[in-house]
């Protein structure tokens, strides 16, 4: 997933036909063997972890624009550690450059996320598989503050993940709560995302996702929708791609559009070698 700052400027800044997404997700439902997948390039998390002592790093750029407020995260660095088989250890950090109407570009380091996956129900890739995810999301930088671009205070998320196989398709649910911890001036925040995939060859994963996410007591409440795909150019590299945008129209002040693209870097042995398959 991910971090807690993109996640809120996307629904701060968050039609093609309702129809025309509902139509796709129903053809990407259809297609025939599927390996299921959600985290980056996705907004919605998945019950998988690295495995033991392996690394998975995610670098990504991801744009969200509106009518008035663009901001690029560049880079957005995710990593991950396996401890064991099913316990990831996790750290994410965006640096975002925003601009705004009438107002000078501003760039600072977002808000940090760290936390645990417990993968404690585990079924096997085609089975059913659950784990909780808890982290922690620090506060920003007294200047990351003052323009705007993280919060001021700590946040606890909650997110349970789950994913199965149904017949062709791979289906991976995901839903979360924020809590504020010291964090007068936020809101707690609840999410929730539904993603399909299907590998159309075996370096090939295409992706789609809906993705729902509400501030209690005060806008936003928004829900968007994206396609991508993940292509495996060799074992320890794969490319990362996806594109959305909310189903609000843009009079709304909803985004207009957003991307992410990346690559992920799988190691092995702590980061002493590449991947290799298995």
């Amino acid at each position: 997933m991910l971090t807690t700052s993109a996640a809120a400027q996307i629904s701060k800044l968050r039609r093609p036909s309702i129809r025309k997404s509902f139509i796709a997700l129903v053809l990407l439902a259809c297609s025939p063997a599927v390996f299921a997948q959600g985290g980056p390039p996705l907004l919605t998390t998945d019950p998988g972890t690295p495995g033991p002592q392996n690394l998975e790093i995610n670098l990504g750029v991801m744009p969200i624009l509106r009518s008035d407020v663009k901001l690029v995260q560049l880079p957005q660095i995710d990593i991950n550690y396996g401890v064991g088989d099913r316990i990831q250890l996790t750290y994410e950090v965006p640096f975002v450059w925003q601009t705004a109407t009438g107002v000078p570009n501003a760039t600072a380091w977002g808000n940090a996320l760290a936390g645990v996956k417990w993968r404690f129900l585990d079924h096997g890739e085609a089975g059913l598989n659950i784990s909780v995810f808890p982290q922690v999301e620090f506060r920003g930088t007294r200047a990351a503050v003052g323009k705007g671009i993280a919060d001021d205070g700590n946040r606890l998320l909650l997110p349970v993940e789950l994913s199965r196989k149904f017949g062709p398709v791979h289906v991976n649910l995901e839903g979360g709560y924020y809590f504020r911890l010291n964090a007068p001036a936020s809101h707690n925040e609840r999410f929730f995302g539904l993603a399909l995939s299907h590998n159309f060859t075996p370096k090939l994963e295409v992706i789609g996702e809906v993705f729902n996410d509400m501030v209690m007591g005060a806008p936003p409440k928004d829900t968007t929708f994206d396609a991508g795909a993940r292509y495996t150019f060799h074992p320890s590299f794969i490319l990362l791609f996806m594109a959305g945008r909310s189903f609000s129209p843009n009079s709304s002040g909803q985004p207009e559009f957003l991307a992410y693209a990346g690559v992920q870097i799988l190691l092995d042995k702590s980061g002493r070698a590449l991947h290799h398959e298995k």
